[in-house]
């Protein structure tokens, strides 16, 4: 009885403790924040349509505001400033949100979508699976991964997307010279 008893309350204990996000977000976290205060410009890398709506466009990120828990990096495509890029940082993991804005700051109606950091990444590369709010959202997004990652030796910032496992989207920048 007391073996049982002991076994229950361990159980119990373990069921109280917060999942911790693996040290290789932690990581990620801490390089991105060391980018606060940067901007990056670059171009669409993929997909090579000049009909896409981001072709030939200047791509802007701006690492705008850092916290202890999360990064918020302003992402203008051309003229379009109505994008952010919002990391977040908590016991659970890394969260990447998008939030679109329209130019008088009231929330578009797509917006906050984005997703858990799974266990696919490392200390300069997360993938970002979507969640449950951006496929009630966003049906056809359900299968999204979201990549960011910043390579320290060519200092190219990544933003990539792929659906259904197949390639959506990528952008490429560099930091402002």
């Amino acid at each position: 009885m007391k073996k049982l008893m002991i076994i229950m309350l361990f159980v119990l204990l373990s069921a109280c403790v917060k999942k911790v996000a693996p040290n290789n977000q932690q990581a990620f976290f801490s390089h991105l924040k060391s980018l606060c205060g940067q901007v990056f410009e670059g171009a669409s890398t993929y997909p090579d349509d000049p009909e896409h709506d981001f072709a030939g466009q200047l791509l802007v990120a701006d690492f705008a505001h850092c916290s202890e828990q999360e990064i918020r990096i302003k992402f203008a495509v051309g003229e379009d400033h109505s994008r952010t890029w919002v990391v977040t940082q908590s016991a659970k993991g890394l969260l990447l949100k998008h939030d679109h804005r329209h130019a008088d700051g009231t929330p578009d109606e797509i917006t906050n979508y984005g997703g858990w950091a799974n266990d696919q990444g490392n200390d300069w590369r997360q993938h970002f699976a979507a969640d449950q709010t951006t496929a009630d959202l966003i049906p056809a997004a359900a299968t999204n991964v979201w990549m960011l990652q910043y390579d320290p030796n060519s200092q190219i910032l990544t933003y990539d997307l792929k659906r259904h496992n197949l390639p959506r989207y990528q952008a490429q920048l560099q930091p402002r010279k």
